[in-house]
């Protein structure tokens, strides 16, 4: 779809489609507006008057209070797009808020689609190896290798052609 034509859509054509979403798993229409405003900064009566506006997706984020500081961590890939790898900031806030409501309807806890839980490097959540001691290492260096396997698709023995 060309970026024109999505930046021109009413942002409540879509919003019943968002609300329906996340409905349909069990997930609220507050807790959908709670994570609009969290990413714009619109209080819930500026929500509901863009709503009401017909507001177009290109105003309903030109005229947002303020885009959460923590936007910037939202990651991963909508529609098969990688979100950090979108140029254009307008397409990158829309896909950010695609993303938000695709986590709250996939049943994520609140604090982490809000980015209020700090995510512990990806260094600290892998367990350190136990280092090896000398013996086990000088143990596996005594032992013989296994023999090596036989590659696939390496050449079988010859069938005998059918008498006749």
């Amino acid at each position: 779809m060309d970026n024109a034509r999505v930046f021109a859509m009413a942002f409540a054509s879509v919003y019943p489609h968002y609300v329906t979403k996340v409905e349909k798993k069990g997930r609220t229409r507050a807790e959908l507006d709670e994570v609009i405003r969290w990413l714009t900064g619109y209080s819930p009566k500026g929500l509901a008057t863009v709503l009401e506006r017909r507001t177009d997706f290109a105003t309903f984020f030109a005229q947002a209070p303020g885009l959460n500081p923590k936007a910037a961590q939202i990651t991963g890939t909508i529609c098969g797009v990688r979100i950090e790898a979108i140029e254009d900031p307008l397409m990158k806030k829309i896909r950010w808020l695609d993303k938000l409501v695709d986590e709250l309807a996939q049943g994520r806890p609140m604090e982490k689609v809000l980015r209020q839980v700090e995510a512990a490097p990806r260094a600290a959540k892998l367990r350190a190896a136990p280092a090896k001691s000398v013996k086990a290492k000088q143990k596996a260096k005594a032992q013989p290798k296994a023999a090596p396997r036989k590659p696939r698709g390496a050449a079988k023995p010859a069938r005998r052609a059918p008498r006749a």
